[in-house]
């Protein structure tokens, strides 16, 4: 049967040749780390495992979170068949033996497990619905994308979705020593010791990954002459430590929304170290750029009008030189923006402006600002009155108090300068000065 785990009488003799992150997968609920939020004591999932009850289930974390894990120690508890497909390599032909072999065992629960179920279509992921709705099969997806959009809307509908957390530092300490005093599956019987150094540079270089770690605990370990696993071994064992990142993924978005929301937080010593996740995992220099161009206008605006130019200057300097280069340009926009003043004006007054287009109506341009480029145009009165601001002084009433919008909108301010850096300094007296002269002139005509 394709896909069927051996589960079950399974000795150390016959697990020798298996490398120690299988030996080691965690055979009871209580051996499994890190998710107690799901399988502590008195928690609804373990309640209903203990009491022989499996819903149909998407399981969605990290790699190294022990999904698959969790879905074989499910079947073991409540002594079900196991069958596991890989939605990479398996199709609906697939799903269909499994199916037809699931009805002819009537005294036994199976469960299908179906590994990266993101990577199924939605002709693939309808095709299971029915057999998992009529208990034909007992469904668990595993996931380490988010399955609100990786998983059709159907299946989601019928399953339940628990969320496994990333191993933290301790546990991912706690099953490294597990394998190294576990005599049956681990390497118990060799009696190693590990420098405290090692055993450091292991658990951060994991990454929350209990597979990394004990891929590179095995090597390390084969790779000493003594009884001694030091930082050295550990070092050329773990080499440069994988980052979690998908271009395409949730870690793509969560990591830019981590960055813009540094960035606009002001706080330079977050923003770049997000900024340095991104290019470290290969992120796409035009993509973060172009977010850079995007807060310069969004949320810095006016505080500071040279944001802009930084950061696009920042853009053409990434294209031109790409990285690693481009690190450095992409680094100095990023500590400009963190540390400049804030202001939301620009977006809050084009919204002001857009509501206005959408909600009033569109009246035609004032006669006096369009241009009159003919004699009839001329005779009709364009161009009539109008005040050619340069040809007034700066004290001249007359130079701020001409209108410019339709006269149903008179009176009307779109613009509300913020109160950070330039638009505070500079921009807000000013605009008050030219305001007041404008309300006093609209005010005495109509008078």
């Amino acid at each position: 049967m394709p896909g069927q785990a051996p589960l079950f009488g399974t000795d150390a003799s016959a697990q020798a040749w298996l490398p120690l992150a299988a030996r080691m997968r965690p055979r009871t609920l209580d051996e499994i780390l890190g998710q107690d939020h799901l399988l502590a004591s008195g928690r609804a999932l373990r309640r209903a495992l203990e009491a022989d009850r499996v819903p149909s289930m998407v399981l969605w974390g990290p790699p190294g979170s022990g999904k698959t894990t969790l879905a074989e120690v499910i079947a073991r508890l409540t002594h079900s068949r196991f069958v596991a497909l890989s939605a990479v390599t398996a199709g609906v032909a697939d799903l269909r033996k499994v199916i037809e072999e699931a009805r002819k065992v009537q005294d036994q629960r199976t469960i299908l497990f179906i590994d990266e179920v993101h990577r199924w279509n939605k002709a693939q992921q309808d095709a299971v619905l029915p057999h998992a709705e009529n208990g034909t099969v007992t469904l668990i997806g595993a996931t380490t994308e988010n399955p609100s959009f990786e998983v059709n809307s159907a299946l989601l509908s019928r399953v339940r979705v628990f969320t496994l957390h990333a191993l933290s530092n301790a546990d991912i300490q706690t099953i490294v020593e597990r394998a190294l005093t576990d005599s049956d599956r681990g390497l118990g019987e060799r009696h190693l010791q590990m420098q405290p150094a090692a055993m450091q540079h292991l658990v951060e270089r994991a990454n929350g990954d209990a597979r990394v770690a004990l891929n590179a605990l095995e090597l390390a370990a084969d790779a000493t002459d003594d009884d001694l696993i030091t930082l050295a071994l550990i070092e050329d064992a773990v080499q440069q430590r994988a980052l979690l990142y998908d271009k395409t993924g949730d870690q793509h978005y969560d990591t830019i929304s981590a960055f813009i929301k540094s960035l606009r937080g002001s706080d330079p010593d977050a923003a770049v170290y997000w900024l340095a996740r991104m290019l470290e995992a290969g992120e796409d220099l035009m993509f973060i750029a172009r977010r850079l161009v995007i807060l310069a206008g969004e949320d810095v605006g006016l505080a500071d009008p040279h944001a802009l130019t930084v950061a696009v200057a920042a853009q053409q300097a990434a294209h031109f030189v790409g990285m690693p280069e481009a690190m450095f340009p992409l680094a100095e926009a990023t500590l400009y923006l963190a540390t400049a003043p804030k202001s939301n004006s620009v977006g809050r007054a084009y919204g002001a402006a857009m509501e206005a287009v959408r909600e009033t109506r569109n009246d035609p341009v004032p006669l006096h600002l369009r241009n009159a480029v003919t004699g009839l145009m001329r005779g009709m009165g364009y161009g009539r009155d109008y005040r050619y601001s340069h040809d007034l002084s700066q004290d001249d009433p007359r130079r701020w108090t001409q209108t410019y919008l339709p006269e149903n909108l008179l009176g009307r301010q779109f613009y509300s300068p913020g109160d950070q850096g330039v638009e505070a300094s500079e921009i807000a007296p000013r605009l008050q000065r030219i305001r007041q002269l404008r309300e006093s002139d609209e005010s005495a005509n109509r008078d």
